[in-house]
């Protein structure tokens, strides 16, 4: 014997159905989407500079290599230390320095990690060292696939030393981070992450660098809840994009740009402006 199925029952369930539907609907309809978020975007924010980034899909990975952007840290703002150690002594506090090096090489200090919301104590030593690392905060690897296999190995280079695109961070998330952008990877530290996206906004824009479509609506989501997230200071063009390096005459134009207190590695630090030596100027 087959049994049908009661008229009651039909009807319950076609109208659970249609519910679903309707709820569906508009749940969809209610949440706004990266192109909404952007059209909204406030003015000089970093939303609406990521607005403005190219769309396109990701570029194969082919001839990757990290000595692409040049040979490990360099001193390209030429003020006799490396950038690995100008990133530490900009981002740690209380950092003390090997001796006979000009206040070059960073031995000791403390990180407020941006990452991971903790405090991290940084000791250069064979073991010690891996505990803070500098992040390129657009990946170099994200950057070949999204515009850099057209550079030249100079503006890799100065890509790849950029103060603007390093942060001293936790060790083990920068390797968790890998090469991953927006819709890939987020900082564990929600606080920080607003800022986190508009850095690889900033950076992507000073370069010319594209975005997938993905990433721009993850780094769309982020920056929605913070939409009058700036760009970072000393956000700017690139050297060899068509504008000049960042500079400043003195201090009163460190202030007026709104850059103050600056510090060393930033873009435009002298050590003219840094006059305890602490690599913090114009405070």
């Amino acid at each position: 014997m087959v049994l049908r199925p009661r008229p009651v029952l039909r009807r319950l369930a076609a109208g659970a159905v249609a519910l679903a539907l309707t709820v569906g609907a508009t749940a969809c309809e209610l949440l706004p989407t990266g192109g909404d978020v952007l059209a909204d975007a406030p003015a000089g924010s970093a939303l609406e500079t990521l607005g403005q980034l190219e769309v396109r899909g990701r570029a194969p990975r082919t001839g990757y290599d990290r000595d692409r952007f040049g040979a490990g840290w360099v001193d390209t703002d030429r003020n006799g230390c490396d950038t690995r150690n100008d990133v530490l002594a900009r981002d740690l506090t209380g950092e003390t320095f090997r001796p006979d090096t000009g206040g070059c090489v960073v031995l000791s200090g403390t990180l407020d990690d941006p990452y991971s919301g903790r405090t991290i104590e940084f000791r250069r030593g064979e073991d010690t060292s891996e505990a803070v690392q500098i992040d390129h905060v657009v990946a170099l690897s994200d950057a070949w696939q999204k515009g850099a296999q057209a550079w030249d190995e100079a503006r890799r280079t100065a890509f790849a030393n950029d103060p603007l695109n390093l942060l001293a961070v936790d060790g083990p998330l920068n390797q968790q981070k890998s090469d991953g952008d927006a819709a890939t990877w987020l900082p564990p530290n929600r606080s920080y992450r607003c800022a986190y996206v508009a850095r690889q906004v900033a950076v992507k824009a000073a370069y010319g660098l594209w975005v997938t479509a993905g990433e721009r609506e993850a780094a769309a989501g982020v920056l929605s809840r913070c939409p009058d997230e700036p760009l970072p200071a000393g956000a700017g063009a690139a050297p060899g994009a068509g504008g000049a390096p960042v500079s400043y005459a003195d201090c009163a134009a460190v202030r007026t740009a709104g850059a103050a207190p600056i510090r060393r590695g930033e873009p435009g630090w002298q050590d003219a402006f840094d006059g305890d030596g602490d690599g913090v100027g114009c405070e």
